[in-house]
C-alpha cells in the first residue's frame, strides 16, 4: 500500500496474487480492529476512523464477514484482545525520496530493527521523527476506474463539487479525486449515493512535492524498498515522494 503513487499502487492491486491478497486483508483486518477500539465505538456511522478503515476495505472487495470479525475483535478480551500501537518511521530513500512508513505494532523494536534493516539495505537511512512529514499533508483520496471511458469529465467535475471534494483529475484510465480529511466521510457517502465505486479510497499523505529518480540503479533499489516494506506485516502504509 504505497500511497499517493498515481495509478501505480492500483495497478499492482489489481494484479496481485491470492498470497498478496490474503497479506492485505491481514492488515486492513488490523487497522479496522485498531481504528474501532481507538474510536470507541463499533458502528461505522459514530466513528469517523473506522468509517474510513471499512471503506479502505472495501475499496478492496474485502469481505463483509472478515470486516465484522475485525471489528468485533476490537471488544474482545484475553486472547482475542487486539493490543497495537500506533508507529511511524520516517527516512530517506535514494537520491532523498523522502519515505514515510505508517505501522501498527504489537513490538516497537521487532518493527524498528525491520524497517530500520530495510532502509540499510537498499541505499536509504532511517531518519528522525519529523524529518520528512513536513512534506506531506493529510488528504482524502478516492481513485476510480476508467478503463472504458465510462465517466465524462463535465459530470465528474459537477459530482466532485457536489460531494464536497476540493479536487478531481482524469488522466489516463482512471479518476483520483481529493478532499479534507475532516470531509473524507462525507464525501465518500455523497459519491457512492451517485454511484461510484472506487479502486482506493482512503486518508493518504500526500507529498507537497515530487522527487524524480532517473538512474536505474537508484529507481531498483527504491522499488525493492518499497516492496519490502509493504511486504512487513507490521507496516500499513507507505508514502513517498517519488
Amino acid at each position: 500500500m504505497s500511497g499517493h503513487s498515481k495509478w501505480a499502487t492500483t495497478k499492482h492491486r489489481k494484479g496481485a496474487q491470492d498470497a498478496k491478497r490474503s497479506a492485505l486483508f491481514s492488515k486492513l483486518s488490523r487497522n479496522i480492529t485498531v481504528a474501532a477500539r481507538l474510536g470507541g465505538d463499533p458502528l461505522p456511522e459514530n466513528n469517523a476512523s473506522l468509517a474510513a478503515a471499512v471503506a479502505k476495505a472495501k475499496a478492496q472487495s474485502m469481505p463483509k464477514d472478515k470486516i465484522k470479525s475485525a471489528i468485533d475483535k476490537a471488544f474482545g478480551s484475553g486472547a482475542d484482545a487486539a493490543v497495537y500501537e500506533n508507529i511511524v518511521y520516517e527516512g530517506y530513500g535514494p537520491a532523498g525520496v523522502a519515505v514515510y512508513v505508517d505501522c501498527l505494532t504489537d513490538n516497537r523494536n521487532r518493527t524498528a530493527g525491520d524497517v530500520r534493516h530495510l532502509f540499510d539495505k537498499f541505499g536509504g537511512n532511517l531518519g528522525t521523527s519529523g524529518c520528512v512529514s513536513f512534506g506531506f499533508k493529510q488528504k482524502g483520496v478516492f481513485v476510480i476506474n476508467n478503463e472504458e471511458g465510462q465517466y465524462d469529465e463535465d459530470k465528474v467535475m459537477e459530482d466532485v463539487m457536489d460531494s464536497g471534494a476540493e479536487d478531481f483529475s482524469m488522466e489516463e484510465d482512471m479518476v483520483e479525486i481529493t478532499c479534507a480529511p475532516a470531509d473524507f466521510s462525507a464525501v465518500l457517502e455523497a459519491l457512492q449515493s451517485k454511484g461510484y465505486s472506487f479502486e482506493t479510497a482512503e486518508v493518504q499523505m500526500v507529498p507537497d512535492l515530487y522527487t524524480r529518480l532517473d538512474d536505474e540503479e537508484q529507481i531498483k533499489k527504491m522499488g525493492l524498498l518499497l516492496e519490502k516494506l509493504e511486504e512487513n506485516d507490521d507496516v500499513q502504509n507507505v508514502y513517498t515522494s517519488w
